[in-house]
Parts: structure tokens; sequence; C-alpha cells
């Protein structure tokens, strides 16, 4: 890739039924349905539902034989009223439900992780080399007829590992680690590539974005250095709901596809599946805007990696920059000045207001020609004016700088004011390759002021808002760049609601905890209760306990392991019961569903975890 002109990465065709995916194809939007697979009605129904509100691939889950086979009456009533949208199965466990469902849908998913190896124990096994050389011969044994009767039946299959389901085979050699994951999805690979088949499409999926980016990078560059070319499906799992879903999904994808990785997409939100789709719709539209942009000549600083980069080490400013959290700074130059103070940013832009108008105990940036000398008043000064900034008596300053502005002299001066601060901006099409080339040539000059990432936007739909300002800021705060971010928008979104926003992609990024992170799966046919009104109850009970990951799973098959990120595991474990988790521990099985919320709460009590 170009690591600062957008192009999109050149993958192999994968025919999937009448939509094949990969190659010149456009992205394409999934989604997944929640219903039973054995409630052929319904599942029709919600097909459609998808299918219409743009649906290109419908995933149903089959967690037997008998789901699998049901596939096929699926697959006949849409056909019958003349939807041939492709169907995919969802296998875990079961390599038999995955043989028969590949008779009768366009593509099957498997999860390397439990396909043949035994069920996750969470156990630190010991493994010689003869030992594990005879477990991938297992998996080479039982996979290569599956792949016959996909070769027979035409049948696409998409090998999607998980960061919450690695064997514990993998984990024993590599651990939990983005090098397992991609260890785990290449020994499927070889086979596939060994037994001459094509049609193959690979998803590596985390509820954490940091994980999930730098391992798709990662496995991107593995499969280059086989000469292996593979569409990818992105998503990010257990996104959640509402704004914070949609945030964290836009982080995780939008970096991905910003850079020009990825060929179909799913925003996994607990939510109806057809919610998900003009989400992922919006996603997309906005990332392809960046085709054809004018070109950025620009240079990666030598030894720079994105797989491995950890944040740039910038010097401190009064509190900012070095290994202080990201500042947030909301622009209220328009005069409002109403605050939520659950998202309550660290300073206020008041443009030409008086500062002697606003009370103490705000910290505010000031145009520099209205600025007035008092403890929480900062000049802030725009490129032109760098060389007045020597004369302000001020021990903050603030510059509005872009990529442009970075001048041999510019560079000089910013190096030897220690009191100054970049407000890195761009008016770029492909803004984030041009934030990008700033932050090569600040690094290339051993300049070490902290950065405020900046991006105006003049979008009326705060959704768009959200996943626009989460593909941006999330992308560079995953390169390891930012000590601050501050969000415009120039329409009808209030600064309460992007305050809110810049906070939802700190978080997002893990690079600022401000509040409870849900780790709350989509919803799928193995779901065991209703999800959307827990999560609900849940966020009603704990939305206070800042810092706390809370895990909301449906059902068993990812819960325990996508939770090992997580402090305390809600778990569906049969009809109308639940079973509760401290990490990776399960502590309490089998409670009454009425009761679980409640017991929940009990729990984080009871470890000391509360907060009232």
């Amino acid at each position: 890739m170009d690591y600062f002109n957008y192009s999109r990465r050149k993958s192999s065709v994968v025919n999937i039924g009448n939509t094949p995916l990969g190659g010149e194809n456009p992205i394409r939007i999934q989604s997944m349905a929640n219903v039973s697979t054995m409630d052929t009605e319904a599942s029709v129904r919600q097909a459609i539902r998808m299918i219409e509100a743009g649906a290109e691939y419908v995933r149903f889950t089959a967690q037997g034989e008998r789901e699998a086979r049901n596939l096929g009456e699926i697959r006949k009533e849409l056909n019958a009223q003349g939807y041939t949208t492709p169907l995919v199965a969802d296998i875990h466990f079961n390599p038999r439900a995955a043989d028969a469902a590949a008779e009768v849908v366009e593509k099957v998913r498997i999860n390397p992780g439990n396909y043949v190896d035994k069920v996750k124990t969470f156990d630190l096994l010991e493994y010689t080399d003869e030992e594990y050389a005879a477990e991938l011969q297992k998996i080479r044994d039982r996979f290569v007829p599956f792949l016959d009767i996909c070769k027979k039946h035409g049948t696409a299959i998409r090998i999607g590992v998980n960061h919450g389901s690695l064997s514990d085979r993998i984990m024993s050699r590599y651990g939990d680690t983005p090098e397992g994951m991609v260890a785990s999805c290449m020994e499927f690979l070889r086979i596939c590539r060994d037994e001459n088949f094509p049609d193959v499409v690979i998803s590596i999926k985390a509820s954490n974005t940091v994980v999930m980016v730098r391992t798709v990078r990662l496995l991107v560059r593995t499969m280059e250095a086989e000469d292996m070319h593979y569409p990818l499906h992105l998503g990010v799992t257990e996104a959640g709901d509402g704004e914070d879903g949609r945030i964290k999904s836009a982080v995780g994808i939008g970096a991905l596809l910003t850079d020009g990785i990825g060929d179909t997409i799913r925003v996994s939100l607990s939510e109806d599946p057809e919610a998900e789709i003009p989400v992922a719709r919006k996603l997309v539209n906005y990332i392809l805007e960046l085709r054809e942009h004018r070109p950025i000549t620009a240079q990666a600083v030598p030894g720079y990696d994105p797989v491995t980069a950890t944040r740039r080490i910038s010097r401190v400013t009064e509190g900012i920059g070095g290994n202080f959290p990201p500042v947030v700074i909301s622009d209220r130059s328009n005069g409002y000045f109403e605050f939520d103070y659950s998202s309550l940013p660290d300073y206020i832009y008041i443009g030409k207001e008086d500062p002697d108008n606003l009370p103490d105990n705000f910290r505010m940036l000031v145009d520099a020609h209205f600025w007035k000398e008092r403890p929480n008043a900062y000049p802030y000064f725009i490129a032109s004016e760098i060389e007045e900034m020597k004369e302000y008596n001020s021990p903050l300053k603030f510059i509005r700088l872009t990529y442009n502005d970075l001048t041999d002299k510019t560079l000089e001066i910013l190096k030897q004011d220690k009191t100054a601060v970049a407000v890195l901006s761009t008016h770029h099409r492909n803004g984030v390759g041009s934030q990008r080339a700033a932050m090569h040539k600040l690094l290339a000059a051993g300049c070490d002021i902290p950065v405020i990432l900046h991006r105006d936007y003049h979008e009326p739909d705060k959704e768009a808002l959200q996943l626009k300002a989460a593909a941006d800021f999330g992308t560079l705060l995953l390169d390891g760049f930012g000590d601050g971010i501050m969000l415009h928008n120039n329409d009808e979104c209030e600064a309460l609601v992007t305050d809110s926003y810049m906070f939802g992609i700190l978080q997002a990024t893990r690079s600022r905890i401000s509040k409870t992170e849900y780790i709350s799966c989509p919803s799928c046919g193995r779901t065991l209760y209703d999800l959307q009104t827990t999560i609900a109850r849940i966020k009603e009970a704990t939305s206070h306990l800042k810092g706390l990951k809370i895990g909301i799973m449906g059902c068993i098959v990812n819960g325990p392991g996508e939770m090992a990120d997580a402090d305390y595991g809600y778990v569906g474990a049969g009809r109308g019961q639940i079973s509760l988790y401290k990490g990776k521990e399960c502590v309490l099985k089998n409670i009454p569903e009425e009761d679980a919320v409640e017991r929940l709460v009990q729990l984080i009590k009871e470890n000391g975890d509360w907060q009232n």
C-alpha cells in the first residue's frame, strides 16, 4: 500500500453465487440474521428485509446439520420469491454442519479456532514439535474433504478467525497475540492453496480495535510474503449498539478501508440486522471519496511500522503530550457554552470571545489578537502568525498548521519554542494521508512538539459525522499519532454532540478511557435471550462505572474468549438462563434471566469495582 495516497489493495476474485467478491468488484455490504435458522418463514422474512436494505450477502448461523440442511429450504423459498442474494452459513464446532451447508448455500464460514481443535479451555498446554505437526495433520485430514464438497457444489468459504476463539494449541505457541491469529489463519490458507481451492475469503476480528487493525495489517503482509492475495472481510466483533457501536466499528473498519484493505464489511451492531446495512454503506461511501485525490508527496520515516506502531514520543507542555492521555478540545467559537459533565472537554476554543466574559473554571484557547493574559486563557495562532508567538507571555500556546505549513523555518521555530502545541489541520480530500505526512515530517525533523489532531466537517447527519470522524481520527490514533483531538462541525450537530463523539473515539482506540465499555455481540440465531432489552438494562445499571469493561454475549461460542478483555461477563447459558463471569472465569452458572442483571451488579460490588 501507499501509506499516504489511497489505493485499494489488489485482491483475487472469489465467486460467491451471482455476487463475486474482490478484484475490481465493489466493496460488498453484508449482515447476519438473528432469528432461528429452523424457522424458515421468519428467516425468509428477515433475509428479505436485509436484502431490501442493501445487503449483498446474508448470513445465518448453523449450529448443527439440521440447521445447515434447513438453509436449503430458506434458499428455495427466497428463490421462489425472486431473491437470489447469496446465503452464508456460519459454523462453529461442527465440521459435519459445514459439510451439509456447503451443499445448499453459496458460502460457508468456518472458525479455525474450533473447526477441528478441541474446545477452548484456557489451559496453557505444552506441545512438542511432533505433537503440533500431528494436530496440523488432523486439520488437513478433516478440512480437505470439506473443500472437495465445496469444489463439487461451487461453494466459497470464509476462514473467520476470532480473537476470542483461538485454540489452546495456537495459544500454547503464540499466546493471545496478533501473530497467533495470523498463524491460525495461515494454517488453513496453505491447505487451500495446496488443494488448488481459490474461492476463499478471510476475516480476522476482535472487539479491541487496536488488536483488530494490527492483526489484519500483519495478515496482509504475511500473505504477500507467500504470494497470496485473498479478499478480506472486515468487522469489529461485539462492537455494541448506538453511538458507541458505530464509532467503534468505524474506527476499526475505517482505518483498514483507508489503507485500501477490505473487500466486504459487516458493521456488527447489537440492533436489528437491517439497521447495520445503511451504517456500513455510509462508511464505505465516505472512504471511496478518497479515490483519485490530489497526490500527496511524502516519505515514511525509516523504521516506522504501522503493524507495531506505538504512541509517538512528544515533549510535555503543560500536561499535553508525553504519556498524558490525549486531551479533548471543544470548539465553542459559536458562543454555545452548555456542557454535559459526562463528556466535559479539557479545553474550549472561544475564538474572538473576550475571556473575561467566561468563568475561571474553563481552560480556553483564544484567537491570539484577542487574547488577554490570565491563568486559564492561552493564545491560538494560525500559521502566518508564527513569528508573533515569541511576543506572547504564556506558558502554553497553540498554533494551527497544515502539512504544507511545515517548512524548515516553521519546524525550527516549533522545535525551539517549548511552550508551543501544534493543532494539525487539513483541507485535503485525503485528510488522513495529509496528516500522516505531517506527522512523519515532524518525526523526520526530530520535532517532538505535542500535536492535537483537528478536523472540520460540514455534516448535518449525526450518524454520518460519527462514522467520518471515527474513521479519520481513529486511523491516526491507531497509527500512534495524536496528543489530543479537536472536532468541529459547521452544521446542525451541536458541540455537546461532538464532545461525546471525541470521547467515544478516544475510548474506541483505547487512547483514553472515560466511561464503561460494553463488549456486546450483535445477536444471531444462537442468542438465548432478548439481547437489545438486556443491554439497555445492564447499561442503565452500570453506565456510571468509568473504565469497567462488561461483556454481554448471546451464547457461549465466542463469549469467554471475547470477554477475555472484559472485567465481567453476562452470557446466555440456555433458554432463560444466564452465566456470569469474572474475567475468563465462570463464577455463577445458570441464573434465571430475570435475576441476572441484579446478580451482575452484586458480583461487581462483591469484587470492589462498584462506584456510587
